[in-house]
């Protein structure tokens, strides 16, 4: 490639970059280190990645592999992973193991087959999430389970939702798939169930580029003004996925999502853990293996908890810490329906 066309990659690249956390962890203090390693990516390897910085993520790009260690001149001593997410992603990000590779990255461990070398695509990584210490319960919290006053539809499905039923149970769906997803607002389903065969699914409303389980296609009769404000929330949405040991979910939209299972709640836990997931991070949020001990888990106030589901919000949370109560007051969430593990 010629020196001027490589010239001018580098500039749009730098045109992407984030503002810093603070002055001298900015872009200029990572400027040398950057260019240093710009010059060791193949030619085809920086125009993946101007490309797949502009798009911020917008498709599941290829791997932009990298030689492993420091470049020389890198003060900081920061992997090139990590120099790259910090440079484009997140400035507060520090170390390697903040971050985890995505499902879809072939060149993590050096699973590309070449140890020398590992990928480097700020958006094949998230950072992980981790639980953060809880406001103070919600006032109305002890006034018991309150029902959305939303006007249904006369044509409008609804399900009989009860804490004394766990809706869909995952012996319905012995068909092959690893999960099925089911789709509500507030307490009304809508759509079909959506079979899972794949390692991995996105949940979507817009995704410019990919497949997977797109909510924007799923008719309803009748949708309130608050269930379309958070519909158009959800974006490019959420990647689940099977890894080795459990279930992990990206959030891939520019918004939270809520997360309740019950291998994310202690033991002794009296009600369900809810993991908030900010936009760009993972989280583990099933447990294989914990989940061999929840048989039968019933929780106060809330009955009988599935202990092979899992329960995602788009953008509203709900709990003691709010003033939804249960994921049902809340106007669209996912529910993940995990098949009976072999």
């Amino acid at each position: 490639m010629f020196r001027s066309r490589r010239a001018g990659l580098v500039r749009r690249l730098w045109r992407q970059r984030c503002g810093a956390a603070s002055p001298e962890d900015g872009p200029s203090a990572l400027k040398l280190a950057a260019n240093a390693l710009f010059k060791k990516l193949k030619d085809e390897e920086l125009e993946l990645l101007v490309q797949v910085v502009e798009s911020r993520g917008a498709w599941e790009s290829g791997c932009v592999l990298a030689p492993r260690g420091d470049p020389r001149g890198v003060k900081q001593g920061l992997p090139p992973q990590v120099l790259l997410c910090r440079l484009f992603r997140w400035p507060d990000l520090h170390q390697s193991h903040e971050l985890k590779h995505l499902c879809y990255c072939a060149g993590g461990q050096g699973s590309c087959g070449d140890l020398a070398v590992l990928c480097c695509n700020p958006h094949h990584f998230s950072r992980l999430a981790v639980p953060e210490t809880p406001p103070p319960p919600y006032l109305k919290a002890s006034c018991g389970p309150s029902w959305p006053d939303e006007p249904q539809h006369p044509s409008t499905q609804l399900l009989e939702f009860s804490y004394n039923d766990t809706s869909l149970s995952w012996s319905t769906i012995k068909d092959g798939c690893w999960c099925k997803l089911a789709y509500w607002e507030y307490r009304t389903r809508v759509g079909r169930l959506y079979a899972v065969h794949e390692a991995s699914v996105n949940v979507f409303c817009e995704l410019p580029w990919g497949s997977g389980f797109c909510l924007a296609q799923l008719p309803a009769a009748y949708r309130s003004c608050a269930v379309r404000r958070a519909r158009g929330k959800i974006g490019r949405g959420l990647l689940l996925s099977r890894e080795p040991g459990g279930v992990w979910v990206y959030n891939r939209s520019e918004h939270p999502i809520f997360v309740s299972s019950p291998t994310l709640s202690p033991p002794a836990a009296c009600r369900l853990t809810v993991l908030k997931v900010l936009p760009g991070y993972s989280a583990k949020v099933f447990d294989f293996e914990w989940a061999g001990d929840r048989e039968g888990w019933q929780l106060p106030r809330e009955g009988p908890c599935d202990p092979h589901s899992i329960r995602i919000s788009f953008a509203k949370g709900w709990g003691p810490c709010y003033s939804r109560q249960f994921i049902t007051s809340c106007p669209c969430w996912l529910e993940v329906l995990l098949n009976q593990p072999r």
